[in-house]
């Protein structure tokens, strides 16, 4: 969201749940189970005032593609519908 303003308290959480992500990923590397987080892109959400482009429903499909992933998916990455995003 390039001119957006900068809200210290939300970056600050976002990277947070990246943080973990990758924590938790390591903890079970040696499961079938995949850590992933989610991006699914400007959402129209109550926290925008529902000022977004994507409705609920378009940011949803990240998150049922990550559910779904195969057993060589990956892991401890953050995802959007375009691939792996760099945070």
């Amino acid at each position: 969201m390039e001119g957006a303003p900068i809200n210290p308290a939300y970056a600050a959480s976002k990277n947070g749940v990246n943080a973990l992500t990758v924590m938790f990923a390591r903890e079970l590397a040696d499961t079938d189970i995949k850590v992933n987080a989610a991006d699914p892109g400007w959402t129209a959400t109550d926290l925008n005032g529902f000022n977004a482009p994507r409705t609920v429903a378009e940011g949803a499909k990240i998150v049922i593609k990550l559910a779904t992933l195969p057993a060589d998916g990956p892991s401890g990455q953050l995802i959007s519908e375009s691939g792996k995003v760099a945070w």
